[in-house]
């Protein structure tokens, strides 16, 4: 992205194109200002991007230290006399074989963030999208057939066979009577293209391909669910 910091957006409505699964015209739509043409916060985009990839992180890396290394039991010679410094066990973390000092453990590298930066890192990637022209939205992504080939010929239709194209293929899990299961079948044979339901829509994974495709249906739930009170009103 080529964006200023904080990239300029006046959170005004816009009149989006919606196309067929074959690329024809097929309407339009209203996208909320707030939700699709809000200020692109690179730090934002940052900040979310290292919280969900933190809570990826393995944290299995572990040493040994000086009671879980094998041996070292015996006293390697006395504590006086000998004119030497004083050693107790040949494991000591000093020693060649011995553990280590201050080492890794297991341990989950995930970190809290607030839901107020969560949702302003969504907005910020989906209006990134949007501005730069890389949010296709389609009335429906049910496939004739649940083909690879069918799925890689719809998306040439959509993208216009651009140069450089991963896409992300967002739906409201409806994407058809089997729930979907057919798209993310057709899609698993080709390595650029990610199939997630709307609820499931995040940062990083708008970002880290060129292009996001969402159904109408889809941007619908993902305007309601961004609408949403971030705390619940007491009784």
């Amino acid at each position: 992205m080529t964006f200023a910091f904080p990239s300029p957006g006046n959170g005004a409505a816009l009149d989006y194109p919606v196309v067929d699964i074959s690329g024809q015209s097929a309407g339009s739509i209203t996208l909320p200002g707030d939700v699709f043409n809000a200020p692109v916060r690179r730090d934002i985009l940052h900040r979310v991007v290292r919280w969900q990839l933190a809570m990826k992180q393995q944290g299995t890396h572990k040493t040994k230290t000086r009671s879980e290394v094998r041996g070292g039991g015996r006293k390697p010679r006395p504590q006086k006399g000998s004119g030497r410094s004083r050693q107790g066990s040949i494991r000591a973390g000093q020693w060649r074989g011995g553990g280590v000092i201050h080492g890794p453990v297991p341990r989950s590298h995930a970190h809290k963030l607030p839901k107020r930066v969560r949702r302003l890192g969504l907005t910020s990637a989906l209006s990134a999208k949007a501005r730069e022209g890389r949010l296709v939205i389609v009335d429906s992504l049910e496939l004739p057939e649940a083909k690879t080939r069918v799925l890689s010929e719809t998306l040439d239709a959509l993208l216009l066979d651009a140069p450089r194209r991963s896409v992300l293929l967002g739906d409201l899990d409806k994407a058809g009577p089997d729930g979907g299961a057919s798209l993310r079948r057709a899609a698993a044979n080709l390595p650029w293209v990610d199939v997630v339901p709307s609820p499931g829509l995040n940062v990083y994974s708008i970002l880290r391909r060129d292009y996001l495709v969402l159904t109408t249906q889809a941007v619908n739930a993902v305007v309601e669910r961004l609408g949403r009170p971030i705390r619940p009103a007491r009784a």
